[in-house]
């Protein structure tokens, strides 16, 4: 599942999504709703949109930005993946134990 807000909320993104079999909560803009409804029948059905699965992107995005309160990590200095993945491992031990 993959959840994203109104920026992403693009035909060529949902369609790939679609393709790898992965479910799209993506909120609509009211400027593609509009244009869907002056369409009429022809603007096709409306994509699906879950509110419940929606309201946990807030959670994810919590922790982002918990996360990058450590500058390391917000600036990525690493250069190597396996030393940012260990330095991102580190915060969320840290950020875990201080609850």
């Amino acid at each position: 599942m993959a959840l994203a807000d109104k920026a992403y909320s693009s035909r060529a993104i949902r369609e790939h999504l679609r393709r790898r079999g992965i479910r799209a909560v993506i909120p609509v803009p009211a400027d593609q709703q509009a244009h869907r409804k002056r369409r009429g029948s022809h603007g096709g059905r409306p994509p699906a949109f879950d509110r419940e699965a929606y309201k946990q992107r807030k959670t994810v995005e919590r922790c982002i930005n918990r996360l990058k309160q450590w500058r390391g990590i917000a600036t990525r200095y690493e250069k190597t993946a396996t030393v940012y993945l260990a330095g991102l491992y580190l915060a969320g031990i840290f950020l875990w134990s201080a609850r």
